[in-house]
């Protein structure tokens, strides 16, 4: 294997590419959802349609965007818990043991 800048320079990282567990609550509301918007856009017609359907374009769009507001926030929080680390050897307390 590679290292890992290589993976990720390679495209061979891919952490979006994951399943839903089955039977679990995430699932059964994914399925709710979907049955939902299918009902609903048999049940409208013509201006409510449109709006319904912008409406889901819209929330997917404000979805997409805070997902990646969450996933670089995260990513940065984790790259300074890795820094500071390295940084700074400051503790309340002095070590005992010589390494």
């Amino acid at each position: 294997m590679k290292n890992f800048i290589e993976e990720l320079y390679y495209g061979n990282l891919e952490p979006q590419a994951r399943a839903i567990k089955p039977n679990t609550e995430v699932e059964r509301q994914m399925d709710f959802l979907a049955n939902s918007e299918t009902k609903l856009k048999s049940m409208l017609n013509g201006e409510a349609k449109d709006l319904f359907r912008r409406y889901v374009q819209a929330w997917a769009t404000v979805h997409e965007d805070a997902t990646l507001d969450s996933f670089i926030t995260g990513f940065r929080m984790g790259a300074r818990f890795a820094y500071d680390v390295f940084e700074s050897e400051d503790a309340p307390f002095d070590e005992l043991t010589e390494e």
